[in-house]
């Protein structure tokens, strides 16, 4: 096995650790070192890799969440078996990802076909910083509507959806971003935008990494099964750490910097494939 791609799948498993939790695109930074620097596997491994690599992410909200997720009680015998607030988030999350869930499975192939460029990843690289800023300013000073995760209606929940669904279509967009950047707009603090969107996360990326393997048929080499394994592994470690150091953050600060790091790489990015390339 060439450990040159080995050394690219740690690479890519740090960027998607990185990316897929701050609002700044993991498919689109992706798609990005892809075009800097490819790895040497077929086109039909590349795009398992690409979504199933997020598995590793995943389960880094499973293991610091676990407590707020799990809606069963086996340890103290004074509280309730069922959690039924944990049950009712829950069916908050399955309303929110029928949107992209629907377009999914109607549209994937033909969204990978037509909008999975770098030219798309940068316009809404621009686009959605650009709104950060604009919604951050907006909210200075006001005070959230909603503070915990049991305060969410079910209109929110669809109103997350909505703005995954989004994320869903143009890549680039983030779907962290999208659907914080909604919460924002509906008066959600930014501690439970950031905690429903990364629940909202588990049942929308194993679907995702589910239809990519049923499709490639798990016929993996020995060499491809190591690459995922090794880019799932670092993506997990990485996002224990980043999403630590997310929810440090935006006790204490806006997403304001988040959208002028979207601006300044999204110029670039034209930059680089129009004048440059």
């Amino acid at each position: 096995m060439d450990i040159i791609e080995i050394l690219k799948s740690i690479l890519y498993g740090i960027v998607e650790g990185i990316t897929e939790w701050l609002p700044i695109s993991s498919t689109g930074h992706m798609i990005l070192l892809e075009e800097l620097l490819p790895m040497k596997v077929s086109q039909s491994f590349w795009d398992v890799f690409l979504v199933v690599i997020q598995l590793g992410a995943i389960l880094a909200v499973v293991v610091l969440y676990w407590h707020k997720i799990f809606p069963f009680n086996f340890k103290n015998k004074n509280r309730p078996f069922l959690r039924y607030d944990i049950f009712q988030m829950w069916f908050k999350i399955i309303v929110a990802c029928i949107p992209a869930a629907i377009v999914g499975l109607l549209f994937d192939d033909w969204l990978n076909a037509h909008l999975y460029n770098a030219i798309v990843v940068a316009i809404m690289l621009v686009l959605v910083g650009i709104a950060f800023i604009i919604i951050e300013n907006h909210n200075k000073d006001r005070r959230a509507r909603v503070d915990t995760l049991q305060q969410l209606s079910w209109a929110d929940a669809l109103i997350f959806g909505v703005f995954q669904l989004i994320a869903a279509v143009f890549p680039g967009t983030s779907r962290s971003g999208a659907t914080i950047i909604g919460a924002l707009m509906i008066g959600v603090s930014r501690t439970v935008a950031a905690e429903f969107t990364f629940f909202l996360a588990i049942p929308v990326m194993l679907g995702a990494s589910l239809l990519r393997l049923v499709r490639f048929g798990f016929a993996f080499t020995a060499a491809e099964l190591v690459l995922l394994l090794v880019g799932m592994l670092v993506a997990f470690i990485v996002s224990i750490l980043v999403i630590r150091f997310l929810m440090s953050y935006i006790k204490k600060h806006d997403f304001k910097v988040f959208g002028w790091y979207r601006i300044i790489l999204g110029i670039l990015v034209l930059f680089y494939f129009f004048v440059i390339r």
